[in-house]
Protein backbone atom coordinates (compact mmCIF):
# COMPACT_ATOMS: atom_id res chain seq x y z
CA UNK A 1 0.00 0.00 0.00
CA UNK A 2 2.88 2.37 0.79
CA UNK A 3 4.30 1.72 -2.66
CA UNK A 4 0.99 2.70 -4.29
CA UNK A 5 0.82 5.91 -2.25
CA UNK A 6 4.43 6.71 -3.15
CA UNK A 7 3.73 6.16 -6.84
CA UNK A 8 0.60 8.31 -6.66
CA UNK A 9 2.53 11.13 -4.99
CA UNK A 10 5.30 10.87 -7.59
CA UNK A 11 2.72 11.05 -10.39
CA UNK A 12 1.12 14.14 -8.86
CA UNK A 13 4.51 15.80 -8.39
CA UNK A 14 5.60 14.97 -11.93
CA UNK A 15 2.29 16.24 -13.32
CA UNK A 16 2.61 19.45 -11.33
CA UNK A 17 6.18 19.98 -12.53
CA UNK A 18 5.20 19.27 -16.14
CA UNK A 19 2.32 21.76 -15.96
CA UNK A 20 4.44 24.43 -14.24
CA UNK A 21 7.39 24.12 -16.62
CA UNK A 22 5.08 24.27 -19.67
CA UNK A 23 2.65 26.99 -18.60
CA UNK A 24 2.04 29.46 -21.40
CA UNK A 25 3.46 32.98 -21.48
CA UNK A 26 0.63 35.41 -22.24
CA UNK A 27 1.17 37.56 -25.33
CA UNK A 28 -0.88 40.47 -26.72
CA UNK A 29 -2.67 40.22 -30.07
CA UNK A 30 -0.64 40.97 -33.18
CA UNK A 31 1.96 39.23 -35.32
CA UNK A 32 5.00 38.64 -33.09
CA UNK A 33 7.28 36.86 -35.57
CA UNK A 34 6.60 38.36 -38.97
CA UNK A 35 9.55 37.12 -41.01
CA UNK A 36 9.73 33.89 -42.97
CA UNK A 37 12.48 31.43 -41.94
CA UNK A 38 15.74 32.00 -43.84
CA UNK A 39 17.34 28.97 -45.44
CA UNK A 40 20.55 29.09 -47.46
CA UNK A 41 22.85 26.85 -49.45
CA UNK A 42 25.96 25.47 -47.80
CA UNK A 43 28.93 27.14 -49.51
CA UNK A 44 31.65 25.41 -47.51
CA UNK A 45 30.47 21.91 -46.59
CA UNK A 46 31.61 20.74 -43.17
CA UNK A 47 30.96 17.66 -41.14
CA UNK A 48 30.08 17.56 -37.45
CA UNK A 49 30.79 14.58 -35.22
CA UNK A 50 28.85 14.29 -31.97
CA UNK A 51 27.99 11.37 -29.67
CA UNK A 52 29.32 8.93 -32.31
CA UNK A 53 26.94 10.35 -34.93
CA UNK A 54 27.94 12.01 -38.18
CA UNK A 55 25.99 15.23 -38.88
CA UNK A 56 25.90 16.63 -42.40
CA UNK A 57 24.61 20.22 -42.76
CA UNK A 58 22.14 20.42 -45.65
CA UNK A 59 21.28 24.13 -45.42
CA UNK A 60 21.87 27.09 -43.14
CA UNK A 61 18.80 27.99 -41.13
CA UNK A 62 17.69 31.13 -39.28
CA UNK A 63 14.20 31.46 -37.78
CA UNK A 64 12.39 33.81 -35.45
CA UNK A 65 9.16 32.22 -34.24
CA UNK A 66 6.74 31.78 -31.38
CA UNK A 67 6.83 28.55 -29.39
CA UNK A 68 3.33 27.05 -29.32
CA UNK A 69 4.22 23.64 -27.88
CA UNK A 70 7.24 21.78 -26.47
CA UNK A 71 7.86 18.08 -25.89
CA UNK A 72 10.81 16.45 -24.09
CA UNK A 73 12.10 13.05 -25.15
CA UNK A 74 14.27 10.64 -23.14
CA UNK A 75 13.87 7.34 -24.99
CA UNK A 76 14.88 6.24 -28.45
CA UNK A 77 17.92 6.87 -30.61
CA UNK A 78 16.66 10.29 -31.69
CA UNK A 79 16.66 11.56 -28.08
CA UNK A 80 20.47 11.14 -27.99
CA UNK A 81 20.64 14.04 -30.43
CA UNK A 82 17.36 15.86 -30.01
CA UNK A 83 15.95 15.84 -26.46
CA UNK A 84 13.45 18.62 -27.26
CA UNK A 85 10.94 19.14 -30.07
CA UNK A 86 9.37 22.57 -30.51
CA UNK A 87 6.27 23.42 -32.48
CA UNK A 88 7.05 26.87 -33.84
CA UNK A 89 4.72 29.39 -35.46
CA UNK A 90 5.57 32.48 -37.48
CA UNK A 91 3.87 35.03 -39.69
CA UNK A 92 0.07 35.11 -39.21
CA UNK A 93 0.27 31.99 -37.02
CA UNK A 94 2.28 33.92 -34.39
CA UNK A 95 -0.72 36.21 -33.75
CA UNK A 96 -2.70 35.53 -30.56
CA UNK A 97 -5.90 36.45 -32.43
CA UNK A 98 -5.25 33.44 -34.68
CA UNK A 99 -3.66 31.04 -32.18
CA UNK A 100 -6.56 31.33 -29.72
CA UNK A 101 -8.63 29.21 -32.13
CA UNK A 102 -6.14 26.31 -32.06
CA UNK A 103 -4.98 23.54 -29.80
CA UNK A 104 -1.62 21.87 -30.43
CA UNK A 105 -0.27 18.56 -29.18
CA UNK A 106 2.86 16.48 -29.74
CA UNK A 107 3.80 12.83 -29.57
CA UNK A 108 5.97 10.26 -31.34
CA UNK A 109 8.07 13.05 -32.86
CA UNK A 110 5.04 14.56 -34.63
CA UNK A 111 2.65 17.38 -33.91
CA UNK A 112 -1.07 17.76 -34.31
CA UNK A 113 -3.39 20.75 -34.41
CA UNK A 114 -7.11 21.20 -34.09
CA UNK A 115 -9.46 24.14 -34.58
CA UNK A 116 -13.26 24.31 -34.52
CA UNK A 117 -13.13 27.05 -37.14
CA UNK A 118 -10.15 28.10 -39.23
CA UNK A 119 -9.35 31.82 -38.89
CA UNK A 120 -6.81 31.48 -41.73
CA UNK A 121 -6.65 29.10 -44.70
CA UNK A 122 -5.39 25.58 -43.97
CA UNK A 123 -2.38 26.18 -46.21
CA UNK A 124 -1.27 29.05 -43.96
CA UNK A 125 -1.47 26.81 -40.89
CA UNK A 126 0.59 24.11 -42.61
CA UNK A 127 3.23 26.48 -44.05
CA UNK A 128 3.59 28.70 -40.96
CA UNK A 129 3.85 26.08 -38.21
CA UNK A 130 6.29 23.22 -37.92
CA UNK A 131 7.49 20.59 -35.49
CA UNK A 132 11.26 20.97 -35.27
CA UNK A 133 13.65 18.48 -33.67
CA UNK A 134 16.34 20.51 -31.88
CA UNK A 135 19.91 19.25 -31.75
CA UNK A 136 21.79 21.64 -29.41
CA UNK A 137 25.42 22.40 -30.26
CA UNK A 138 26.38 22.79 -26.58
CA UNK A 139 25.11 22.25 -23.03
CA UNK A 140 24.15 25.92 -22.60
CA UNK A 141 21.82 25.80 -25.60
CA UNK A 142 20.41 22.45 -24.38
CA UNK A 143 19.60 24.09 -21.04
CA UNK A 144 17.79 27.01 -22.69
CA UNK A 145 15.83 24.64 -24.95
CA UNK A 146 14.55 22.63 -21.99
CA UNK A 147 13.49 25.83 -20.19
CA UNK A 148 11.40 27.21 -23.08
CA UNK A 149 7.64 27.53 -22.66
CA UNK A 150 4.76 28.14 -25.06
CA UNK A 151 4.64 31.87 -25.73
CA UNK A 152 8.40 32.39 -25.84
CA UNK A 153 9.64 34.21 -28.92
CA UNK A 154 12.85 32.55 -30.07
CA UNK A 155 15.52 33.18 -32.65
CA UNK A 156 17.40 30.05 -33.64
CA UNK A 157 20.37 29.90 -35.98
CA UNK A 158 22.20 26.83 -37.21
CA UNK A 159 21.75 24.14 -39.84
CA UNK A 160 19.19 21.72 -41.17
CA UNK A 161 20.99 18.40 -41.00
CA UNK A 162 21.13 14.77 -41.99
CA UNK A 163 22.27 12.35 -39.27
CA UNK A 164 24.06 9.04 -39.82
CA UNK A 165 25.30 6.46 -37.36
CA UNK A 166 28.27 4.10 -37.90
CA UNK A 167 25.92 1.14 -38.42
CA UNK A 168 23.92 2.93 -41.13
CA UNK A 169 20.89 4.41 -39.31
CA UNK A 170 19.97 7.84 -40.65
CA UNK A 171 17.58 10.70 -39.98
CA UNK A 172 17.12 13.52 -42.52
CA UNK A 173 15.61 16.97 -42.12
CA UNK A 174 12.88 18.34 -44.32
CA UNK A 175 14.11 21.23 -46.47
CA UNK A 176 10.76 22.92 -47.06
CA UNK A 177 8.11 24.50 -44.86
CA UNK A 178 5.21 23.39 -47.05
CA UNK A 179 5.35 19.60 -46.64
CA UNK A 180 3.17 17.67 -44.19
CA UNK A 181 3.06 14.20 -42.71
CA UNK A 182 5.86 11.73 -42.09
CA UNK A 183 9.32 13.19 -42.81
CA UNK A 184 8.07 16.78 -42.84
CA UNK A 185 9.82 17.85 -39.63
CA UNK A 186 13.01 19.87 -39.55
CA UNK A 187 16.07 18.58 -37.71
CA UNK A 188 17.93 21.69 -36.58
CA UNK A 189 21.50 21.75 -35.31
CA UNK A 190 21.20 24.83 -33.07
CA UNK A 191 24.36 26.94 -32.79
CA UNK A 192 22.69 30.10 -31.49
CA UNK A 193 19.50 30.62 -29.48
CA UNK A 194 17.86 33.76 -28.09
CA UNK A 195 14.55 33.69 -26.23
CA UNK A 196 12.25 36.31 -24.73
Amino acid sequence: MKLLWSLAILCVLFGGYHWYSNREIARPPGVLAADEPQQGAITEPREIETKSYHLKPLASFDITARVVSKERYWLGRESDLSPVDLVLAWGPMSDENVLKHFTFSQGSRSYFWNAKTLPVPRGIVESHTANMHKNPACDEIASVLTSLRPGHIVRLKGYLIEVRSPEGWHWRSSLTRTDTGRGACEIVYVESLEAN
